[in-house]
């Protein structure tokens, strides 16, 4: 089993440039540089309460809108952090995590299942076209989540049980991702392989 899990990713496409350094068992160091002052913002605490180390490059047409990079860049990470995790041998794989920030309150629970999926649920008075932190769409927030399920095959449950205020709903959902992450990351000595009945996730 190697001891050292990181990986780093070049994405390129017409519409942004991107590139990722993602080491799993890392202190929580970053350096995000996006373009898009909020998402760095929203990044940097997500490595920090995964205990990643993560540097990010963005480059995306954010003269047009936000879209583009937030989601092709949860499809850099995610596509970093599963070559760094390889084949999951020793995997706690399951992590779950209730985050408190102030008046709101988020739940997330994850499986590195191989079967991707992301689960959002919200109080119906939120709707997230109509909210913004600062210039960054609300509803970006679930584009990103979709786009790092998808690329770590991921089964994904989120959810905001109550707020009162976007900026901390936003950070409530990127903090509770990290920490259910830290767990699913782990190893635990006592897993022998893959973490499945199956023999494969």
């Amino acid at each position: 089993m190697s001891t050292k899990r990181h990986a780093q990713i070049h994405r390129v496409t017409a519409e942004t440039d991107i590139q990722v350094k993602l080491a799993v068992d890392g202190s929580g160091a970053s350096k995000i540089a996006t373009g898009i002052p909020f998402f760095d913002h929203m990044l940097i605490l997500f490595a920090k309460h995964a205990l990643f180390d993560l540097d990010v490059k963005a480059k995306g047409d954010i003269e047009v809108d936000f879209h583009h990079t937030v989601e092709d860049t949860g499809i850099t990470i995610g596509q970093a952090l599963v070559k760094a995790l390889g084949d999951k041998k020793g995997l706690v794989r399951y992590g779950n995590f209730h985050l408190p920030m102030d008046e709101t309150l988020v739940r997330v629970a994850l499986d590195f299942s191989g079967r991707p999926l992301l689960i959002w649920r919200a109080p119906k008075d939120i709707n997230l076209n109509k909210l913004k932190a600062g210039d960054f769409p609300a509803q970006l927030t679930v584009e990103f989540l979709r786009a790092f399920a998808q690329a770590t095959g991921l089964t994904l449950h989120v959810e905001v049980l109550y707020t009162s205020e976007t900026h901390h709903l936003i950070e409530a959902v990127f903090k509770g991702l990290a920490r259910a992450l830290e767990q699913a990351v782990r190893r635990d000595p006592r897993v022998k392989g893959i973490p499945s009945t199956k023999g494969l996730i």
